[in-house]
């Protein structure tokens, strides 16, 4: 029998035989010779068996009891974050067995998450890597552009196409520095350095960014909520999260069309939305609204890449906060940002 392998399960039942093959010895002795008052000697004999048998056991099951104990203090070791626990599994048996099995298991997936940070290292180092060529060459074409532009004054169609090649420029640095952050945050090489934050400065910070733009598009940024709530937070990822909401809001609204950043705080959460009246989401792209990449078939936008959503989602996760968007197609969309306040939980 497979279970007798244990020794210490086998030394059990060598125990409980000879406390039973004595018993039984001692009871045909007692009949066999005739002494007076035999059953009550066989009795308390049976009696002093089975409680030899009862201490037999309870001593095993508390052992089994503390490698069990220690079993599961290893698995809540590994699961907090010790990549070295491992249960003893010196002995044979079917206990020791399942041991041995979870120690492989804990090996492959050490094995599994090695490889996993050595290839997200191999795309952070790479997409950096290719981030700062492009650098280079992308801050020569903008100087170019810039003196074409001083040289196209009176030319009109040199001068329009300029301006479109500055948009381009624009957009492949945009795209560089925000596939530059994803691999970052892919890589857990992003730490943020979180500071009480005053929201309406943040806020303020973020409609200027996009203040040219918008009298540009003849398209307008409203601020609204509480001067004095403030937030703790990283700023400067803080608020490139916003600013990309921001972004896909005025992406996605027309001429004269309003982008509304609003802030409140209620009793454990500190809100902050951003809404617009413009073209809003198709339902079926909602799911895929923060996916990276997506782009709907329905959108009309041709300027987005589709990583700012997704790399808001990670900064805001990554807050302890979390992203939710409610849109009604025709009449625009609302992002609703949401971020637990430490104190008061």
């Amino acid at each position: 029998m497979r279970i007798l392998a244990n020794r210490k399960i086998k030394s059990l039942f060598d125990r409980i035989l000879l406390c039973m093959l004595a018993v039984t010895l001692f009871s045909v002795a007692c009949m066999g010779l005739g002494l007076e008052n035999a059953a009550l000697y066989i009795w308390i004999c049976s009696l002093g068996m089975g409680i030899a048998v009862m201490v037999f056991c309870y001593r095993y099951f508390r052992e089994q009891d503390k490698i069990m104990e220690a079993a599961v203090e290893q698995i809540k070791a590994y699961i907090s974050g010790d990549e070295n626990a491992r249960i003893e599994s010196n002995a044979e048996g079917e206990l020791y067995g399942l041991f041995h099995e979870v120690n492989s298991l804990v090996a492959i997936l050490n094995a599994h998450a090695e490889n996993e940070r050595r290839a997200k290292k191999f795309l952070k180092d790479t997409i950096s890597d290719i981030s700062h060529q492009l650098k280079t060459p992308l801050a020569a074409l903008n100087i170019y552009n810039g003196i074409m532009q001083g040289e196209a004054e009176g030319l009109p169609t040199i001068k329009e196409f300029v301006d479109s090649s500055e948009q381009e420029l624009d957009r492949i640095e945009n795209l560089v520095q925000n596939l530059l952050n994803v691999a970052k945050f892919d890589a857990g090489a992003i730490v943020l350095e979180k500071a009480s934050e005053n929201v309406s400065e943040m806020m303020e910070s973020v409609k200027k960014r996009f203040l040219f733009r918008a009298l540009q598009e003849e398209k307008e940024i409203l601020l609204a909520g509480d001067d004095t709530i403030t937030l703790l937070c990283d700023r400067g990822w803080l608020t490139e999260a916003v600013g990309n909401v921001v972004k896909n809001a005025l992406d996605h609204t027309e001429k004269g069309g309003v982008v509304c950043i609003e802030w409140r705080l209620s009793t454990s959460v500190i809100q902050i939305t951003v809404k617009d009246n413009g073209s809003g989401i198709h339902p079926e792209d909602l799911y895929y609204i923060f996916k990276r990449f997506y782009r709907s078939r329905y959108s009309k936008d041709t300027q987005g890449i589709g990583l700012g959503l997704s790399l808001a989602k990670a900064i805001i996760e990554s807050h302890g906060g979390a992203i939710k968007v409610d849109s009604d197609p025709g009449r625009g969309t609302t992002f609703i940002m949401d971020f637990l306040i430490p104190t008061k939980l």
